[in-house]
Formats: structure tokens, sequence, C-alpha cells
């Protein structure tokens, strides 16, 4: 996402686009992400598609360039045949589909608190150290939730999370649109003046 500090280096045209693309895409972002909350099997069968749909398109892409660069490379087809594999696998199977996702973000999550773990302790006694504790803690948490009662889990947990990140990712779009806004009357009010003081500074001879 672009950082507010480089919004200030843009011109108004340019701002007032990522103004309006912002909000679009923030609401988009909310209205789905509200779906992932309702209907969480809904969306986990949905990120499933999407995940198949992009492992057929990435087999497809890798057999064109081995067929364009290396006929004869073995490893390169045998990739293409893999994402292909899979991805018609989870199109025809999606719950199995999101149970394997399911048991991705539950090794995400272990891993993500084992290393806030191994930071907070190289941390301790530091300011904040304990946040990073308490991530740790908390990530370590949720992957024990993924696994409790998997694969069946998965179904509502896989879209839940999904629903609840892109709930999100939709308030920090609405406010970065929102930013863009006040920014854009802090540019026109700064425009005015420098204007004017150039004026008074430089007067017109007669």
């Amino acid at each position: 996402m672009v950082g507010y500090q480089n919004l200030k280096n843009l011109n108004k045209e340019v701002l007032e686009r990522f103004e309006k693309s912002s909000k679009i895409v923030g609401v988009i972002f909310l209205l789905l992400g509200l779906v992932g909350i309702f209907y969480p099997t809904l969306m986990s069968l949905t990120t499933a598609y999407f995940v198949a749909w992009l492992f057929i398109f990435s087999g497809i892409l890798i057999a064109y360039h081995t067929y364009k660069n290396d006929k004869k490379d073995w490893l390169g087809w045998l990739k293409a045949f893999l994402y292909l594999l899979t991805g018609i696998l989870v199109a025809i199977y999606p719950v199995s589909g999101v149970a394997a996702l399911g048991i991705i973000l539950a090794v995400y999550f272990f891993m993500d608190g084992f290393a806030s773990f191994a930071l907070a302790s190289q941390m301790k006694g530091q300011k904040y150290w304990w946040l990073i504790l308490l991530n740790g803690v908390l990530s370590t948490i949720l992957g024990v939730i993924f696994l409790v009662g998997w694969p069946f889990s998965s179904l509502i947990l896989v879209g839940l999370f999904v629903g609840i990140s892109l709930f999100f990712d939709g308030i920090v779009l609405l406010t970065m649109s929102s930013a863009v806004k006040e920014l854009e009357k802090e540019m026109e009010q700064g425009g005015e003046n420098p204007s004017q003081e150039q004026n008074a500074q430089n007067p017109q001879n007669s």
C-alpha cells in the first residue's frame, strides 16, 4: 500500500484518482469481508476455487514457457503438470482444498508464533517487548484453533479469516481515501498562499 508520506509528492490529479479508487475498492472489500464473516463456508469455497484457478493458470504459463524455451526440460514439464493437477483437483474437490488451506494456515501461525517467541526473548526488558510476546501467544492459539476439529473446522475458519482480513483492508482503504481528501484540501490552501506571497514580493513594473 502507498505510504502516506509518498502521497504528498503526487499531484492533485493523481491524488483524486487515488481517492476515488481507494473508496471504491474499500467498499468492495468491506462487502466481501462481511460476506466472509457472515457466510464463512461460502467464502472458504470461493477461496479454494480462486487458488485452484491460480494453480491452473500458473501451470499453463509454465508449460508455455517450457515449450517456447526448452522442450526437453522435463523438470519444467513436471512442474507444469503438478500445478495443473493440483489446480484441477482443488477445483473438483474444493472441500479438500479448503482443508489443505487450513493446514497451511495452521503451519503459518505456528511458525509466526515461534518466531515471535524467539524475538521476544531477545528483546526482553526493552520497551513494548511484551507486544511481540503477545503476538506469539495469539498466533500459537490460532494455530491450535485451526488444528482442533480439522479438517471440518477449516470450512468455516478459512472463510472467516479471509473475510476479517478483507473487512479490515477495506477500512484501511477508506481511511486512506479520507486522508487523501484532507491532503487535497491542504494542498489547495497551501497552493493559494505561496502565489500571493510571490506577487507581494515581485510586484509588476509599471
